[in-house]
């Protein structure tokens, strides 16, 4: 297996239309800064929105999707703050104090320790293999409750943030419930064969 390391954040919240969001704004990854969209529609169709085919190519590769749209999409986050704009999606979230966890830990620690309790307390996983064989660690350092936002979709408004239910279903692992802003480091090991080839490119 090859081992990767993403950094960045994870936001995620869902709408009165039934449309749930999760927004992933990478600043070091493989690929270098990168973002990505995942969408589950009021039907439960998910879709993966990508700004171009390395993306597409890398985020398929672990999770499942019933639909991949590649095309200019724009996310940024600064930890406090999230938009995107792009394949006909206009998002801001906000999120409210950041609740922190500033310590390092080993990855041995988030699988047996920290899964139990990000598990009962989140309703989170931590650690796990994905749908296309990665076996994936999610190290948190904060994160914060989003307490605002809105959504346009094609020009249409969608509401305000709502709980993230029912969930993506992607993969093993889902956002927390409550919508979220959380900054996150991802360790992923991807399996042999993967259809991956940007993987070799050199870490920005």
């Amino acid at each position: 297996m090859a081992r990767t390391v993403l950094r960045g954040t994870i936001s995620s919240a869902a709408f009165p239309s039934g449309d749930r969001f999760v927004v992933g704004h990478w600043v070091d990854g493989p690929l270098g800064p990168m973002g990505d969209v995942m969408w589950a529609t009021p039907d439960d169709h998910r879709i993966l929105l990508a700004p171009d085919d390395a993306v597409a190519a890398f985020v398929t590769g672990i999770y499942d999707f019933d639909e991949v749209r590649v095309g200019p999409l724009v996310t940024t986050s600064d930890g406090r703050r999230t938009t995107v704009l792009g394949h006909g999606l206009d998002l801001e979230v906000v999120g409210g104090r950041r609740r922190s966890i500033p310590v390092r830990r080993p990855l041995a620690v988030t699988r047996l320790i920290e899964r139990p309790i990000a598990a009962a307390l989140m309703g989170v996983q931590t650690f796990g293999t994905s749908p296309g064989g990665a076996v994936e660690w999610y190290q948190t350092s904060g994160w914060r409750w989003v307490r605002g936002g809105r959504a346009h979709l094609h020009g249409d408004p969608l509401g305000s943030p709502l709980p993230v239910c029912p969930p993506l279903g992607v993969g093993f692992s889902e956002p927390p419930r409550r919508p979220a802003i959380v900054a996150v480091r991802v360790t992923i090991d991807l399996p042999a064969g993967a259809p991956l080839g940007a993987i070799d490119a050199p870490q920005r």
